[in-house]
């Protein structure tokens, strides 16, 4: 049986997953076995042409946005750029970009939706740069909606424009498209806000700009150097603190030995005054002594 399930190809003779009914009849060997079976990539045939630097760039700038932000807020998400993704008793498919939630981010070289717990994709980037627009703003659009994936982002790169789509409840199965609000578009699924800037989309949270992995490290390398910068000048500040402190106690020690200076004289001189009015004393008594 696993094996027959392995080999169900689709009208256009490429491999596809078992329906629904078939995999519930499988038992979690022959289960592993059919996913097994299911290749990992997707033939030339079956995909778009290789659309070149701005559409791979569009889709791994989204891709590493993302995925730091996630990470960072610890949140359970797959998501990953040209998988092979496998719905039961459907042509396979690889989308550009797709996010799962509530998904392990684990290695996996595809996407089965029956093996993972009948989970299929919440979110899908598609880029458009060249090429046949059609499959992407009109095919797509009906068999992403058709497959209950609940939002679908289509970014033409060729004129710098983002359609959005979202299935209006869990059970429709035909899109309601997305209005933008001030140039933003909200992407419910992963709770943030969408922009095209310039030539590229921006990830918002709220208000706050995800980075991308290259103005993460221009960012951090500022930071670095900032910090080196502080260090810096704080180590100058305790340079110049510490040289005050020692001209300080140099003043304090010459004013000490002024002081001491000057008790000394004061003591000399009381001592000298001391003697004078002594002999003074000696004088008088003496010449009183003679005019006897």
């Amino acid at each position: 049986m696993a094996c027959m399930l392995a080999l169900r190809t689709s009208p256009a003779g490429f491999p596809m997953a078992p329906s629904a009914q078939e995999w519930e009849a499988l038992s979690p060997a022959e289960r592993a076995e059919v996913t097994a079976a299911l290749p990992g990539e997707v033939t030339d045939a079956e995909i778009a042409m290789p659309e070149g630097e701005r559409h791979f760039r569009a889709k791994i700038r989204a891709l590493e946005a993302l995925r730091g932000y996630f990470a960072r807020q610890r949140r359970r998400i797959y998501l990953a750029a040209e998988m092979p993704t496998y719905y039961p008793l459907e042509p396979r498919f690889a989308p550009d970009l797709f996010a799962v939630l509530d998904a392990d981010d684990t290695v996996r070289d595809k996407w089965v939706v029956s093996a993972e717990g009948n989970k299929g994709l919440d979110w899908v980037l598609e880029v458009h740069v060249g090429g046949d627009r059609r499959k992407d703003a009109e095919r797509n659009v009906a068999r992403y909606a058709r497959l209950g994936i609940p939002e679908y982002f289509l970014y033409d790169g060729a004129s710098n424009r983002l359609s959005v789509y979202r299935l209006a409840s869990p059970d429709a199965r035909t899109y309601t498209a997305v209005l933008p609000n001030h140039g933003f578009y909200e992407s419910r699924v992963l709770g943030l806000n969408v922009q095209v800037d310039k030539d590229r989309l921006r990830f918002y949270a709220g208000t706050a700009l995800l980075l991308e992995s290259e103005e993460l490290i221009t960012r951090l390398e500022e930071l670095c150097d900032d910090a080196q910068r502080r260090r810096t000048e704080e180590a100058r500040l305790r340079e110049e603190a510490e040289q005050r402190r020692d001209e300080e106690t140099q003043r304090r020690q010459e004013a000490e030995q002024r002081l001491d200076e000057e008790a000394r004289l004061r003591k000399e001189a009381e001592q000298r005054r001391d003697e004078a009015e002594q002999e003074i004393s000696r004088l008088r008594a003496e010449l009183e002594r003679l005019r006897r």
